[in-house]
């Protein structure tokens, strides 16, 4: 009793990203070799940036998610296709990254210099092409064309996603609808093929693969309106508050504001926004009047749906450590504070 008692406090004291983890613990390992290797080339300045880039890796989130799903599926086994599936996602989304660096001439990535930083941005660009090219050769040098499939896709609607933000910037006429097909695109579909590619990989043409891509959607969704609502915190999250009004990223909280007030509040919102977006003072201004005016509150109220959409659909599996995992990352990507 005591020993059982002593182990549950223990993982409750754990740091939530361990103990979602902690189901995979062994998967993500031999992920990372096997990650390592897919990366590999016989030029020297290739090996150097990519070894670079595996030491200095994130929270791993898009892999965990093949995982779970692959093993929530598959009575805990995974199989090649799980770990191939997996090295695909990771290698196209830092190639997505290297080049997400380029176009916004970015100098830190997780609190590192970014590759462009180091290197230049014409390096960073054939890096990004050679780690999209990598997870590409892998996935048809297998046969795996219907995982290839579904990151192709998320490839072509996050490039989608980026170019429709940057055109409705120019204007910022963004409605709410449209709001969410650019977050959708741009962040979503990458967490969608997470889901789905840890189904296929081991339930290829089932529909479960189409169910965990709506689940991996819903969560995408709450996480880019968790990362919305950052920008109008006072806590440190690796950015600092601001930002996205500072570059004239409209948010889901401004929208909102903006479809609610008074037409002379509105022409003010848009001006700050505009032409005064560099002011510091005036985007403080701005700042508070989106939190004054309910545009978080809308925004968290918003988040919640989605996040409540996506544990229905894990509600219809049956009960394993694997979907406990799951519904640990769906409360984390709301709870989380960076």
């Amino acid at each position: 009793m005591f020993i059982r008692n002593f182990a549950m406090f223990l993982i409750c004291k754990m740091k939530i990203t361990e103990q979602i983890k902690q189901p995979i613990a062994y998967e993500m390992e031999l992920f990372e070799q096997k990650f390592q290797l897919s990366m590999a080339s016989k030029v020297a300045l290739l090996n150097r940036i990519t070894h670079y880039i595996v030491n200095r890796k994130g929270k791993q989130m898009r892999p965990m998610f093949v995982f779970l799903v692959a093993k929530m599926m598959n009575n805990g086994e995974v199989s090649e296709r799980t770990y191939r599936g997996a090295s695909v996602i990771e290698l196209i989304h830092t190639a997505t990254l290297v080049h997400d660096d380029v176009v916004d001439d970015s100098n830190r990535r997780r609190g590192f210099f970014s590759i462009n930083a180091l290197w230049k941005n014409k390096i960073a660009v054939l890096i990004g092409d050679y780690l999209l090219s990598k997870g590409l050769l892998l996935s048809i040098d297998n046969n795996d064309f219907d995982l290839l499939k579904i990151i192709s896709v998320a490839v072509r609607e996050m490039s989608e996603g980026e170019l429709l933000q940057i055109e409705k910037a120019r204007r910022l006429d963004i409605t709410e609808d449209i709001y969410y097909e650019i977050i959708r695109q741009k962040t979503a579909t990458l967490i969608a093929a997470c889901c789905s590619l840890g189904a296929a990989s081991v339930k290829p043409n089932s529909p479960d693969v189409e169910s965990m891509r709506k689940f991996g959607e819903l969560i995408g969704m709450a996480f880019q309106i968790k990362d919305d609502l950052f920008d109008y915190g006072n806590e440190a999250i690796g950015k600092p508050t601001g930002i996205d009004i500072k570059e004239q990223k409209m948010t889901l909280p401004l929208i909102y504001v903006l479809n609610n007030c008074s037409k002379k509040e509105k022409s003010w919102l848009i001006n700050s926004v505009k032409n005064h977006n560099k002011d510091q003072k005036r985007v403080k201004e701005v700042i508070a009047f989106v939190k004054n005016n309910g545009g978080l509150d809308y925004a968290v109220s918003k988040m919640k749906t989605f996040q409540t959409e996506a544990l229905d659909i894990l509600s219809t599996y049956p009960d394993s450590q694997y979907k406990s995992a799951l519904n640990l990352m769906v409360n984390y990507v709301i709870d989380r504070k960076k």
